[in-house]
């Protein structure tokens, strides 16, 4: 059985992954994580995966915030079962610099993320997937190594921050799998590499 590997981000309608003020300006993307379409969207995606990759930042910030959330009676529940099968699932984080992984089933990869990616289609497993980690994605694209593209496209013209589509990255085909709109007027966009 082959491993699919998806990469799920949110983008501005721009390109952007963050605004101009760095890395956390991110409170564009809230308004349209939270509606039912987006948190359906996410559970659709996140289901077939037994492997997520993370960068350090979004480990940290996600390990700050998830963990908890499947006991929390107040939250939705389509963010506890993503909570919960966080919690569950084998985590693989690409850092030089991180000493220890403390969310369970967590490990740290000091390695390129396409080289960890080959040695993990060659075990069982289900899909592995790409939380958000930009640096994570964009080096799974050089190298040709991501097979499905999920993206939240967000009605937002952010004006700045970093893209996730750079110059130099391969050029690449993709046929659209699946697309829904949310209640913000978001698109969830899947598509699949055309091999």
């Amino acid at each position: 059985m082959t491993r699919t590997v998806t990469a799920n981000i949110s983008l501005s309608l721009d390109g952007r992954v963050n605004g101009a003020g760095g890395d956390y300006d991110m409170s564009w993307i809230v308004p349209h994580a939270i509606t039912e379409g987006a948190r359906d969207h996410m559970i659709r995606v996140t289901a077939p995966a037994t492997t997520i990759l993370l960068g350090r930042k979004n480990y940290q910030g996600f390990g700050g915030f998830w963990p908890g959330v499947a006991d929390d009676e107040n939250a939705a529940p389509q963010d506890r079962a993503v909570s919960k099968w966080m919690n569950e699932t084998e985590k693989v984080v690409f850092s030089s610099t991180l000493t220890e992984a403390p969310w369970q089933n967590s490990r740290i990869a000091d390695a390129e993320p396409a080289d960890v990616v080959k040695q993990l289609r060659g075990q069982e497993g289900g899909d592995i997937i790409v939380l958000a980690s930009t640096s994570v994605i964009q080096a799974l694209l050089a190298a040709d190594e991501v097979d499905r593209l999920s993206i939240t496209l967000d009605p937002e013209l952010v004006g700045g921050g970093m893209r996730l589509f750079d110059d130099g990255l391969p050029a690449t085909s993709w046929k659209l799998a699946d697309s829904t709109t949310t209640e913000s007027g978001a698109l969830c966009l899947l598509y699949d590499r055309v091999r």
